[in-house]
């Protein structure tokens, strides 16, 4: 028995005490002040450690003291496991002696019985303050009565609003950034209201919740900043547009101090109130260049800098199978804007329309990442097809210039299959021998013969004729019907035109699943494209020359009257500025969608 319980406390403290993977780390603030003291700590999770090696002289920093040893130790049961974890951290006191960005090397040591490097850091060091005016926080004394809090200065606390370009083309990615500095206890805001964007297509830039506040050097002084909200702009109009300011009701923590002996004798010397501060950040002029106007036939609006690829699940196949391409555009740009390219395939081929996948997200860069277009056909004819190349020109913001990008041309070889006797269209192109099914000599007829009288003769007769004249009638509407109908299809914009309300609709419905399970920036987004889209397909415009006043004067040119036009333009704007609007976001997202609906079969009823 006593052996038995020894064995269980042996492998209980073996578990206890087992060494987890060893690790060597070191620890520092990423920014310091020039003559500020900071700590450096290296830890490392194990007991068994000796031999602690650092440099000696590390540029830009003065060792004031260390090391100073401390040892933890923890042990956890989860579910019945048990397990434990013991470190040991070496700390050093460090000085900052002069300004820039400086290196402190790997320290060594050895840990259970093995030499261990631990990592390097980087440390920046800012210039000690400018001398200030008189602090913002002055207490005036009012006898024996807690002091008052100052006027916060301007300088204590504001927001700046940069954008990394002022100079662009229309449609070229924006980046917006608003950031805080701040050398008070900033608690959070009241109230904040951001600019409406007029002019430009907006989307804001994920950022985490929590603000990490770090150090950094701005006209002489040192303050607490962090990013506080970004935006990607996409300009849709040339000329000098502008950013309204944004305006944020600040609450500020401020230390009153009381001049009462006793007060400050029992620990009630200092107290906090809550101060209101209105910040608001300078107005931005954004110069939009018009993009040249050497447009190639293929340019439909892309701004950016893209790659095209292309795909074909076959190249051989039987009528009645289907055959799929897809396209992968992929860059950074104007993503969302982007029209679907238009793969040409053979007459003889039923087309389905292309499923578009996303997979775009938004960065600082403006929005990146890819789009799949998967277009599926299907041959009924047997034979020897081309699927010519596919072109996609887009603006190069870099270069400065159009673009185009050219897909692989495939060559398709069709057999004749099994399929549906309904589906099969005839090929009239072949011949097939005729069997007769009966006998090849039938009774002759000898009785009754008066099908030989000249009254009953069909040759000559009305019938005869009719027999001729009718089929050459008909296939003569056909020739031209079916004439026509080849030219209108060559006719891009004409075709454009008649399906704008149909792509316009099936837009709509999928802006109406976004509003179903809110997904608000989504829906916003869908509308525009459904009403930039329309009007862009149903006046014959490119996207990329769109703008409130050439919609304006085409509607009007059309016979749309002025209030339907003016509730269009209205439109628009209420999409690029309601997902920042206050109140209900679901019922804002409603009337949007209703309004879209009714102002697209508004137009479509009384445009010529």
């Amino acid at each position: 028995m006593k052996q038995i319980l020894a064995l269980l406390s042996i492998l209980i403290s073996l578990n206890i005490f087992a060494d987890e993977k060893v690790q060597f780390t070191a620890s520092a603030p990423d920014v310091v002040v020039k003559g500020d003291n900071f700590r450096l700590e290296y830890t490392v999770n194990t007991t068994k450690v000796k031999d602690l090696r650092i440099a000696s002289n590390i540029k830009g920093f003065e060792i004031l003291a260390g090391p100073y040893r401390s040892q933890s130790s923890s042990v956890s049961i989860i579910n019945g496991k048990r397990t434990s974890s013991s470190s040991v951290t070496f700390t050093y006191t460090l000085s900052a002696m002069e300004e820039g960005t400086f290196t402190i090397p790997a320290a060594t040591i050895s840990a259970n019985g093995e030499k261990m490097i631990s990592n390097a850091l980087t440390i920046k060091v800012l210039p000690p303050d400018q001398d200030a005016p008189a602090s913002s926080q002055s207490q005036g004394r009012r006898g024996g009565s807690s002091s008052g809090a100052g006027e916060i200065s301007g300088n204590d606390i504001f927001i700046t609003a940069t954008a990394n370009k002022t100079n662009v083309y229309e449609q070229e990615a924006i980046l917006l950034t608003y950031k805080i500095y701040t050398r008070l206890d900033l608690r959070g805001f009241d109230n904040v209201k951001m600019p409406d964007f007029k002019g430009f297509h907006s989307q804001e830039v994920n950022l985490p919740q929590t603000k990490q506040f770090t150090q950094e050097h701005y006209k002489g002084r040192n303050y607490h900043t962090t990013v506080y909200r970004q935006f990607v702009l996409f300009p849709q109009q040339a000329g000098k547009l502008e950013i309204d300011p944004a305006r944020f009701d600040a609450s500020i923590a401020q230390a009153v101090r009381s001049d009462d002996p006793f007060d400050a004798f029992f620990g009630g010397g200092t107290s906090y109130v809550a101060v209101k501060k209105t910040l608001t950040t300078p107005k931005i002029t954004i110069n939009v260049k018009s993009l040249p106007a050497n447009k190639p036939a293929s340019f439909s609006g892309a701004v950016g800098s893209f790659s095209l690829t292309s795909d074909i699940n076959t190249q051989n196949l039987k009528t009645n199978d289907a055959v799929t391409i897809k396209l992968t555009l992929s860059g950074t740009g104007n993503m969302k804007l982007i029209q679907t390219p238009e793969v040409a395939f053979p007459n003889d081929f039923e087309i389905y329309d292309p499923k578009v996948d996303d997979k775009v997200s938004l960065s600082s860069a403006g929005l990146s990442g890819s789009k799949v277009f998967e277009y599926l056909a299907i041959p009924r004819h047997a034979g020897d097809f081309t699927i010519p190349a596919v072109e996609f020109t887009y603006f190069d913001t870099n270069s400065k210039s159009y673009k185009t990008l050219k897909t692989k041309e495939y060559k398709i070889h069709v057999e004749k299959g099994n399929g549906n006797s309904e589906q099969i269209v005839s090929d009239f192109t072949s011949k097939e021998n005729v069997k007769v099914l009966a006998s090849d000599i039938r009774y002759i007829k000898t009785k009754d013969a008066s099908f030989l009288d000249e009254d009953n003769m069909l040759f000559g007769s009305t019938r005869y004729i009719l027999m001729y004249v009718v089929p050459a009638i008909v296939l003569l509407a056909f020739i031209i019907i079916y004439r026509k109908r080849i030219e209108d299809s060559k006719d891009v914009a004409r075709v454009k035109t008649k399906k704008a309300n149909k792509v316009a609709v099936k837009r709509m419905k999928t802006a109406s699943k976004l509003l179903a399970e809110n997904k608000k920036d989504e829906f916003y987004d869908e509308v525009l494209k459904a009403l930039w889209g329309y009007v862009s397909d149903k006046l014959s415009i490119p996207v990329s020359m769109l703008n409130k006043e050439n919609i304006e004067n085409k509607l009007t040119e059309r016979g749309v009257s002025k209030d339907v036009t003016e509730a269009f333009l209205k439109l628009l704007d209420e999409c690029e500025f309601a997902r920042f609007a206050p109140g209900d976001p679901a019922q804002a997202m409603d009337m949007v969608n209703t309004s879209a609906m009714n102002i697209i079969t508004k137009i479509e009823n009384e445009i010529k």
